[in-house]
């Protein structure tokens, strides 16, 4: 919980300073920290070293370079970075990306949402779904495409909090409780 507090001040902190700076900044910071996130989430080692109370800053930020050096991104987010080191926040820097996304589709107006089928859709269709979505919710929405046979037929559609489960699993699973209960 208290990641998640601190994750939030931070990421909202560097929304607000790249909107001072304007849209176009607003978005590379948002590039910039999925591209550091990235290198976390595929290295638990890197993690777990900024994690480490052990371990001291200086030792932090010596790694934390080297990783900045290969990315090469902005100084406000260089700068950046080495606050959360100076404040031992590091461990937190990939919840931070997390929210400064979701801050960013809200201030462009984009939803994000997952559609599981059991077959691969067709293009055509998916543009058709994205579509009518688009058209219902006043919003730009992007979509995760899944497959998954286990749904059997139909589809899961997850779009913001909303869910809509429209998948034959779980008509069957309906049905199997309505018979349990005699109905």
């Amino acid at each position: 919980m208290i990641g998640n507090i601190v994750a939030r001040r931070y990421a909202r902190a560097l929304f607000a300073l790249g909107h001072k700076q304007g849209e176009k900044e607003l978005k590379a910071y948002g590039d910039d920290l999925a591209k550091i996130a990235d290198v976390l989430e595929g290295s638990p080692e890197l993690y777990r070293i900024f994690r480490n109370p052990v371990i001291s800053v200086s030792e932090k930020k010596g790694i934390l370079n080297k990783v900045l050096d290969k990315l090469n991104p902005s100084k406000t987010i260089s700068n950046f970075c080495q606050l959360l080191a100076d404040k031992g926040r590091l461990d937190h820097l990939t919840e931070i990306q997390v929210y400064y996304a979701k801050l960013l589709d809200d201030y462009q107006g984009v939803l994000r949402g997952e559609i599981v089928t059991a077959i691969k859709l067709a293009e055509n269709l998916k543009q058709d779904i994205l579509g009518k979505l688009e058209k219902q919710t006043g919003k730009q929405i992007v979509l995760d495409y899944k497959v998954d046979p286990e749904i059997v037929g139909g589809l899961v559609l997850q779009v913001g909090d909303k869910v809509l489960d429209a998948s034959i699993k779980a008509q069957l699973q309906i049905l199997k409780e309505n018979i349990k209960r005699g109905e």
